[in-house]
């Protein structure tokens, strides 16, 4: 039995707590907060309740895998979470387009693209996905099932295999945006760079491979837990408690200790050290101090500086039921000075004071404190006027019913997570000659393991809580392991 010591008690760093302790370890976890979820939180006020992070769940197995390997209980007697249907309503102002995309079902989607953009819409959108499922078959195993290979350029090429005779294979691999352009075009395009974008991603940037991203989740769905996100982050806590992790909140690391070579152990903020056969950093290295953790030089974020995007959110408590047949998610495109947002409107109980009350969640990707000085008001609170008009559009009468409003910056949200600036990391990609590659979850230091959205292979939930498999086996197995089963 060894002592694993786990920074951080957000979604990756618990999976593998779980993991670890199922396979006889003795686990730890020191949370520098009062609570566990990182990034899943909740606020509540008044009888209304908001996720403070994702909204919804895409590729579940994740964490049906979790709750298989870590007890006798699985996830759906442990949440209720449901399949999101209709899938996503998109609202394009600037085409007059207004459509509402049904979950899981690819004929469904074709034909509601016909009715909406015109015969044919729907047959190139789902050739397009068609080749993102070729993108998904490449990577699977090795950008989520598979510790990150040494040869990290062997995960550098793009593999989106573009039509041929598109203009898009001269000289150079096209990006995402290249790609909806040629292959789907006009407004039809702007669906696949906006459901892109909505990762945090820059589609005139991004690889194609980035059409992973939608094909998972017209092919897995959307999920919803019931009484929030943050309800899947409690079974996740729970199911830890039952295999033993201690938890202690309120604990800050300041660094990770070595001795003879290999980590040996923490030494928290009040002065206190825990020695530790293994530790597991679950969450963004950088909190920590320079050379703490190695961090490699190519690796996403830079050591040091601001990577990625945070996000700004509105949480609306409306007077008035939510109407029958409203959409869970509509995505709304940009217009004049106004960002693309995320309205989420889910039809659930506990998240408002009775069936006459609607609470209501805006969410949109921006940059981090620091590129932007989101702690001053001249700038968060413009900002966030643009958003509730810009929402008005997707919710009838919304400044009628409107309540009250709370602001997130990504000032919040660096306070409440410690996230660096409030950023928000990205999925991992292949393509774009590695860029997208997040550091492996094997150290250059022996003992020391990342897990969590910092690490291979990246955030989202997930796709964090892969880390917990793959931290777990090269715990587990050394290096034989080859990859979670």
């Amino acid at each position: 039995m060894a002592r694993i010591a786990v920074i951080g008690a957000g979604m990756g760093a618990m999976a593998t707590a779980a993991r670890l302790a199922v396979a006889g370890h003795r686990v730890t976890v020191y949370e520098r907060s009062a609570t566990y979820g990182g990034a899943v939180g909740r606020y509540e006020r008044e009888g209304f309740a908001f996720d403070t992070g994702p909204g919804l769940l895409h590729l579940p197995a994740v964490y049906r895998d979790l709750f298989v390997k870590t007890g006798k209980r699985p996830l759906e007697q442990s949440v209720d979470m449901v399949q999101v249907n209709p899938a996503v309503r998109h609202v394009l102002p600037d085409y007059s387009i207004d459509v509402t995309l049904p979950g899981a079902s690819h004929g469904g989607v074709a034909a509601a693209l016909d009715q909406a953009f015109g015969p044919g819409a729907g047959s190139r959108w789902n050739d397009v996905l068609g080749r993102a499922r070729d993108v998904w078959d490449a990577t699977r195993r090795p950008l989520l099932e598979e510790p990150l290979r040494a040869d990290r350029e062997a995960l550098g090429t793009d593999p989106y295999p573009a039509l041929r005779k598109s203009g898009l294979l001269r000289r150079r691999t096209p990006t995402l945006k290249e790609i909806a352009d040629r292959e789907l075009g006009g407004a039809l395009g702007e669906l696949l760079t906006g459901l892109v974008a909505e990762y945090g991603l820059d589609p005139w940037s991004a690889p194609g491979s980035a059409t992973v991203l939608p094909y998972m989740e017209q092919t897995f769905g959307s999920w919803y837990v019931r009484g929030g996100m943050r309800a899947l982050a409690t079974a996740v806590y729970e199911r830890c408690l039952e295999r033993k992790v201690d938890f202690v909140f309120g604990a800050e690391v300041r660094e990770v200790r070595a001795a003879d070579g290999r980590a040996a152990g923490l030494l928290l903020a009040d002065g206190t050290e825990v020695a530790a056969d293994s530790v597991v950093c679950g969450i963004d290295p950088r909190q920590l101090p320079a050379g703490s953790v190695p961090w490699p030089e190519d690796a996403v974020p830079a050591r040091g500086g601001l990577a990625g995007t945070s996000r700004f959110t509105l949480f609306l408590a409306l007077r008035g039921a939510r109407p029958p047949g409203t959409a869970h998610r509509t995505r709304l495109y940009s217009r004049g000075t106004s960002p693309d947002l995320t309205v989420l409107r889910p039809d659930d109980p506990a998240t408002r004071p009775d069936e006459d009350h609607e609470a209501v969640t805006v969410q949109a990707r921006c940059a981090p404190h620091g590129v932007i000085d989101w702690s001053e008001p001249s700038v968060s609170r413009p900002h966030a006027e643009r958003l509730l008009e810009a929402a008005a559009l997707v919710v009838p009468d919304l400044q009628e019913r409107l309540l009250w409003h709370e602001v997130r910056t990504p000032v919040d949200v660096a306070e409440a997570t410690g996230a660096v600036a409030g950023s928000v990391p990205l999925p991992a990609l292949a393509g774009a000659g590695g860029r997208l590659l997040y550091p492996a979850n094997a150290t250059a230091l022996p003992g020391l393991y990342l897990a969590g959205g910092w690490a291979h292979p990246g955030g989202g939930l997930p796709h964090a809580g892969m880390t917990g498999a793959l931290v777990a086996g090269l715990i587990v197995e050394g290096a034989d392991f080859r990859g979670s089963q």
